[in-house]
């Protein structure tokens, strides 16, 4: 599974501030080299917000090696975009869609429980 922003860096409180300093082709490449090293199984692709869901036609669109790969996209998570567009972050089941494709492939399910700072997420 990869989950990676388009722009790595921010300053604070001000979205998309790195933007067009050089992260796009970075991220880009890296998808590529997920791409070119996955193997027969694919990637799960988790993609977030209007930028990274951008990124799925480098990943879909370049002939037949898209198929392999499951490709998620949703809006941003943050609180600003989680419920907006037509494919809402909230309500998406985005880490259990991750998980059912990685089935698909024989390979075990992630853990997205988050026992943290805010104490355990499951209850």
């Amino acid at each position: 599974v990869l989950m990676l922003n388009s722009v790595l860096t921010v300053r604070r409180g001000e979205a998309n501030s790195h933007a067009k300093k050089g992260w796009e082709n970075f991220t880009d490449e890296v998808i590529r080299a997920v791409d070119r090293e996955s193997g027969p199984k694919g990637v799960v692709f988790l993609l977030w917000g209007k930028p990274a869901s951008k990124k799925a036609e480098s990943v879909i669109n370049k002939g037949g090696g898209g198929r392999r790969h499951t490709v998620i996209c949703t809006s941003h998570p943050s609180p600003l975009g989680a419920a907006k567009t037509k494919s809402p972050f909230l309500g998406s089941r985005c880490f259990s869609r991750a998980n059912e494709a990685l089935g698909e492939r024989g390979l075990s399910p992630i853990d997205w429980n988050v026992d943290g700072p805010l104490g355990d997420t499951t209850e």
